[in-house]
């Protein structure tokens, strides 16, 4: 995840306080101290980390706190709230991210060359492609020399349409001619690509000035290179007032230590973040929301997140399914089987292992994408070699009753026993974290496949009373839980 290190550290701060027999103020000055060190050391800004500082100890006054309260929990609301101060400016962004499909928006990128620009331009056109918009990009930077052929190379991956023209040097024009073409192509979302420098420049916010005239966009994106750590301030500042920034996009947050003074700085400027580009690849990209970070950063995870990836890859016909086996603690070896595999697909190990509480312990560590994704092909081998019974059980004294299970699984998968056992740890585990987060979850209402139900819970509901009303002989004909959505669906479309 992004800033794992900073969140590590501050979650070992507040962790020593578990191992404390009396929470008094020498213990919370300790803890404090040693978030303010991690922020410091992530290039947060001294200012900030003393208004931190200061406003914690205001919110948590020990000796006036009644008797029989956890303090520990109060201190742990405190920073988190804090944290959470540090990084909003307070702009309510959904107005810039929740567009709706048939009503055309234009939005310009700028910033400064080197930042990455051209490919933050893709993964954001590429980020609304997946959700059913149609998508375009205009390559208007005629300064930069390949930049065209780069976002010809990016777009084309994606399967994106793009549009330049190599033979006009005026940037103007060829915004102009880009976005007329996708406008009468009927293309929802058309992304503009503009020039940038290497130092702000009049020339530059001149040149952007005439193209946000040119095209008149609705949103103005300024990427910014996070690795600049709190020089971060000064830039989104200048372009803010130039041209009109009116969100910003973070990238290069991958592996930087002064990732957080970058964040904390643009949030100074009051300049809402919208994304982070958390890699090169083109699903290394996620949007940006304060309290969900925070609560990633700490290792409380973000059910939210996890099921808005989910829709993205689980067949439609299972979300019901899976939600409601899970509400009732039917969390089967074969519904984590099933979830390994929507995992792999959900892009970057340490962005899917950061939306689940405790998902990145020692046997999924952090950082280490390649190794995560081994365990679970290993753990997948493995299950591969139970038989339906062990798949559709929820009870793993299965294997500890009848020990010979072990044996057949190890000959089987080709694995040594310590990692079975491992397996069944790991499931254990994972049943109660499944369980209580995803179980008490409902599918978003524009998630793949739901346009025509409403809300997911009533469907859910509607479902559960039908599949009771129905004989067992018609719901095996029809297909199950699975077949009786479908049918549902079918029914509603046709209506």
């Amino acid at each position: 995840m992004v800033l794992a290190e900073l969140g590590s550290k501050i979650s070992r701060a507040l962790a020593t306080m578990s191992n404390a027999t009396v929470i008094d103020k020498a213990v919370m000055d300790t803890c404090i101290k040693e978030i303010s060190n991690a922020l410091v050391q992530a290039d947060v800004r001294i200012d900030l980390v003393l208004k931190l500082r200061q406003n914690v100890v205001k919110r948590v006054d020990l000796e006036e706190m009644a008797v029989g309260l956890n303090k520990r929990r109060i201190i742990e609301k405190a920073v988190f709230e804090e944290l959470c101060s540090l990084l909003d400016p307070g702009v309510d962004t959904k107005t810039l991210t929740a567009f709706k499909k048939n009503q055309r928006k234009i939005v310009m990128f700028v910033g400064l060359q080197g930042s990455g620009k051209t490919t933050t331009c893709t993964k954001y056109a590429f980020h609304y492609k997946r959700k059913g918009f149609k998508t375009g990009i205009v390559c208007a930077d005629t300064f930069r020399a390949g930049a065209f052929d780069q976002l010809k190379q990016n777009a084309s991956k994606v399967g994106i349409p793009y549009y330049g023209n190599a033979t006009e040097t005026d940037p103007a024009v060829i915004a102009g001619e880009g976005v007329q073409r996708f406008c009468e192509e009927g293309r929802d979302l058309i992304v503009v690509d503009t020039s940038g420098r290497h130092k702000q420049e009049e020339a530059l916010f001149e040149e952007m000035r005439q193209l946000e005239a040119a095209v008149n966009p609705d949103l103005v994106i300024f990427v910014m290179d996070g690795s600049i750590g709190q020089a971060a301030f000064d830039q989104a500042k200048a372009f803010k007032e130039s041209v009109g920034v009116g969100a910003v996009i973070v990238t290069k947050m991958d592996g930087h230590a002064k990732g957080g003074g970058a964040l904390s700085a643009v949030s100074a400027t009051t300049s809402p973040i919208i994304f982070l580009g958390t890699g090169e690849h083109m699903d290394e990209f996620e949007p940006f929301e304060t309290k969900p970070f925070v609560s990633r950063l700490l290792g409380k995870g973000d059910w939210n997140s996890f099921v808005e990836k989910i829709t993205e890859v689980l067949p439609d016909d299972k979300q019901p399914e899976l939600l409601e086996n899970i509400a009732k603690g039917q969390f089967t070896m074969r519904i984590l089987y099933e979830q390994f595999q929507n995992i792999l697909k959900m892009g970057p190990m340490s962005q899917v292992m950061s939306m689940i509480p405790n998902f990145g312990n020692a046997m999924f560590p952090k950082g280490h994408d390649e190794a995560s994704q081994m365990k679970i092909r290993r753990f997948m081998t493995i299950m591969d070699s139970m038989t339906d019974k062990e798949l559709d059980s929820t009870n793993i004294k299965l294997f500890t009753q009848e020990p010979t299970r072990l044996t057949r699984l190890c000959k089987g998968s080709g694995r040594p026993m310590y990692e079975v056992q491992s397996l069944l740890e790991e499931y254990k585990r994972l049943s109660t974290v499944f369980t209580k987060g995803l179980g008490k979850m409902k599918f978003p209402k524009n998630a793949k496949g739901m346009e025509n139900f409403g809300n997911p819970r009533q469907m859910q509901q509607q479902l559960k009373q039908m599949s009771g009303a129905l004989p067992p002989q018609i719901m095996n004909q029809i297909g199950g839980m699975g077949g009786l959505q479908s049918l549902m669906k079918a029914m509603e479309s046709k209506k």
